[in-house]
């Protein structure tokens, strides 16, 4: 290959590598979401473990002092199938399971199931403390967005 053929290929992987990049960014890809919080809340980021104790309610205060009030998303919610893997580290039947164990065990209740994403929203909207999690091109209606770490 050319001197020229290199620059003209190299040239072109760039290319093709920047528009992916500015396609990720202005397109949400399927099964992205945002976790979200009362606009009332001080927090701004969250790690995932501290959300993952929250969602299976290993600690019920924010590092504010704060309630934390977690929902959720019906079970068979895309966004809910991805939030539960990459947060929760589990499917949704295990982390279902999970709760099924407490609940006979007397020990807990799980967070509330709302029907959609607009549920969750004014949920989270009217609830102090309250965290959730809708797809990435939800009309927000005031939420708060959180940074994950």
């Amino acid at each position: 290959m050319t001197a020229r053929g290199r620059i003209v290929a190299i040239a072109t992987a760039i290319v093709a590598g920047m528009a992916a990049i500015v396609s990720a960014h202005a397109m949400p890809s399927k099964g992205t979401y945002l976790v979200i919080c009362n606009p009332g809340s001080s927090v701004t980021v969250v790690n995932r473990a501290f959300l993952q104790d929250a969602f299976l309610k290993r600690v019920t205060v924010w590092p504010t002092g704060e309630a934390t009030r977690p929902v959720d998303l019906p079970p068979t919610s895309p966004i809910r199938r991805r939030f539960s893997e990459d947060v929760l580290k589990r499917p949704v039947d295990a982390v279902r399971n999970f709760w099924q164990q407490r609940i006979f065990a007397g020990r807990d209740l799980p967070p509330p199931e709302l029907g959609d994403e607009g549920e969750v929203i004014r949920f989270v909207l009217r609830v102090p403390g309250a965290v959730g999690y809708v797809s990435a091109d939800a009309n927000l209606n005031g939420v708060k967005v959180l940074t994950l770490k």
